[in-house]
């Protein structure tokens, strides 16, 4: 079972010492009231934890998956079909990955855009340029065709180097 356990303790709290001459040195409660830090500044040292500040102790556990077994069942990582994806998801990824910044423009993703190509085989098309292994993976899972054809006539395996074309190709016959 994937889980993660999380455990709170002692209040959050601030305290000044008592041999300090500031004149500064009033009461006052200077931590978060849920999250904090633990820092020493001069004459002032503040402790504070995670958690509740009112001195409860709690232990939570956190399920993944319809069993608590996987990242793919709890709808984390691969879980999604061909049209969870839109123009939105290849703007991220086209922004995510650089290539804005490369091209200055967004002219070569609206292209793309422009085919009427479907936006999770125009992600495959991206990510198999890039070389983005978990990527390719995701949208592989998710449905994405690699022999969709860009506006030059090429592929994803076209736009990929060997081991990434390796790649595609082993696991689509592992799908199949």
């Amino acid at each position: 079972m994937a889980s993660i356990s999380c455990i709170t303790h002692h209040p959050a709290t601030s305290k000044l010492k008592t041999f300090s001459p500031s004149p500064h040195a009033y009461a006052s409660n200077l931590a978060s009231r849920f999250l904090g830090t633990k820092k020493s500044v001069g004459w002032l040292s503040l402790t504070s934890s995670i958690g509740p500040s009112n001195g409860s102790r709690a232990t939570c556990w956190f399920r993944f998956g319809k069993n608590g077994v996987d990242a793919e069942g709890a709808g984390i990582y691969g879980s999604q079909s061909r049209d969870d994806f839109d123009r939105d998801d290849v703007e991220q990824y086209f922004n995510y990955m650089g290539m804005l910044a490369v091209d200055g423009t967004y002219d070569k993703m609206e292209a793309l855009l422009s085919l009427n190509i479907h936006p999770v085989d125009i992600l495959l098309l991206l990510a198999a340029s890039e070389g983005d292994k978990p990527k390719i993976e995701e949208l592989l899972r998710a449905g994405a065709k690699y022999d969709v054809k860009d506006r030059e006539g090429r592929t994803a395996l076209d736009r990929a180097n060997e081991e990434i074309k390796e790649f595609i190709l082993n696991f689509s016959v592992q799908r199949a």
